[in-house]
């Protein structure tokens, strides 16, 4: 029997209501679950509890996904490239925590060289802006070696015992991978299971993500929900990353 395809629309006014049950989820386009409402604080912490994102474009109504197979990253298994070390030990570049958010994901919006639009609209960038001021985003930043310049970074989520990577940029040679590698570090350190990663791409495979079934990735979302972070936003002065082993940690 053919499964029928309903796409649940969210009320803006309820900001509180219930997604739909993410077995719902279409197959193709590979995760749409619903669409509408609102990004208010509620709605976006209820959705990363639910792990459920929201994901759309310029002048389109808000599209909400939970896509099977989830792309995710072990912060054991992020791999370290020997010219990245070198990178790393030699150019002198500074990283930090949370120092210049709205930044960061202003970066993250600029047009990438293969398309001329961003999926980060001023809406989406006001509303994480919002969940960094009410301490569930964060950003990773790398700056040059004057420690004045923006060079490269990310931002995301940190669900519990899970960090929801929403997007990344760079500005100079292996900046953003800098950044992963970071984040990784601190994250296995404070105790997190997992970075979720949403959508599988070559550039995330490259440093190490894989691919779990959705259900694999609720469980451990449902896991590690009421975690204890030990998490404290801080770069840890003693650190080497160059001399990093991930999975000797």
């Amino acid at each position: 029997m053919t499964r029928q395809l309903r796409l649940h629309l969210l009320n803006p006014n309820r900001p509180d209501e219930a997604f739909p049950p993410v077995e719902q989820a279409w197959d193709e386009p590979n995760g749409l679950l619903a669409v509408g409402g609102d990004l208010s604080l509620k709605r976006l912490v209820n959705a990363y509890q639910h792990g459920i994102f929201p994901w759309f474009g310029p002048r389109e109504p808000i599209y909400w996904w939970s896509p099977d197979p989830r792309a995710v990253l072990y912060p054991k298994n992020i791999r370290i490239t020997r010219s990245l070390r070198k990178s790393m030990r030699n150019k002198g570049y500074q990283i930090r925590f949370d120092q210049n958010f709205s930044s960061v994901v202003r970066a993250c919006s600029a047009p990438r060289s293969y398309t001329n639009s961003t999926w980060i609209t001023d809406d989406m960038h006001a509303a994480y802006c919002r969940l960094h001021l009410a301490g569930w985003a964060h950003s990773v930043e790398v700056y040059d070696e004057t420690g004045m310049e923006l060079i490269g970074g990310l931002y995301g989520v940190a669900n519990g015992g899970v960090f929801c990577g929403e997007s990344m940029f760079s500005r100079a040679p292996d900046t953003s991978k800098m950044a992963l590698v970071a984040l990784a570090y601190h994250l296995q350190a404070w105790g997190f299971a997992l970075i979720d990663c949403q959508m599988a791409n070559p550039y995330l495979m490259s440093m190490g993500a894989e691919t779990i079934t959705r259900a694999q990735f609720l469980k451990a979302l449902n896991t590690h929900a009421y975690t204890s972070s030990k998490a404290t936003w801080q770069i840890d002065p003693t650190i080497d990353l160059s001399r990093w082993e991930p999975d000797k940690a």
